[in-house]
């Protein structure tokens, strides 16, 4: 898998110094290395670019990274709205989407994401595409407090639902989530409102289109 994805990258994603800058500042900060890989990035900013998103939600936003993929793929019209747990990661991402020339377009809330889609439905807000990449066990409640702001055919996109392969062979020990991403791949796959595909980019993409639901 691992060389898959290194051939991926290699031959499908150029050089990107803005990235590769993201990458570093979140190194100087001592954060994780966990921004999703080169390849996904591309990814999402097709899948937004295609769909005509305007109105994106991302739930996790370490330094920006996948935040810039994203805001990538919309018009000058289109907006991201970041939810991120630590303040100071906030602020990483905010400067590194400022310096990425989409820092009017971006909005951060932060503190537990539970929290702000509450605050946000509360609001009457809704979104047409949407990305999850935060704290794994909680990936079913995203969804569908996702599913409860989503206009009709929005797309839901979650990462890292592979765990590193090991949700799908036995010989890979397993990760902390890797029972999570189980439980959240199958219940996608069977959710009523999503039609759902999972995509082996990165540690795995799961993208969801919402049906949109009958009167």
């Amino acid at each position: 898998m691992k060389m898959i994805n290194q051939y991926i990258d290699q031959t499908f994603v150029s050089t990107d110094q803005v990235l590769e800058d993201v990458l570093c500042s979140i190194q100087e900060n001592g954060m994780r290395s966990i921004s999703v890989s080169p390849a996904s990035g591309k990814a999402l900013t097709m899948l937004v670019s295609l769909t005509g998103a305007k109105n994106v939600l991302e739930i996790g936003a370490l330094g920006g990274y996948s935040g810039i993929c994203l805001a990538r793929g919309f018009s000058k019209e289109g907006h991201l709205t970041s939810l991120e747990l630590e303040e100071s990661f906030a602020k990483l991402a905010n400067a590194n989407l400022t310096k990425a020339g989409f820092g009017d377009q971006v909005t951060y809330k932060t503190g537990p994401a539970l929290d702000s889609l509450e605050a946000l439905k509360a609001k009457g807000k809704t979104f047409d595409f949407f990305f999850i990449d935060a704290d794994k066990e909680n990936y079913r409640n995203y969804l569908d407090s996702c599913l409860e702001l989503a206009e009709p055919n929005a797309l839901i996109v979650a990462d890292n639902v592979l765990a590193g392969g090991s949700v799908a062979d036995s010989s890979i020990p397993e990760k902390q989530y890797t029972e999570s991403m189980r439980e959240f791949n199958e219940y996608t796959a069977r959710h009523p409102r999503l039609m759902s595909v999972l995509l082996p980019v990165g540690d795995g993409l799961t993208v969801s289109q919402v049906k949109p639901q009958r009167a």
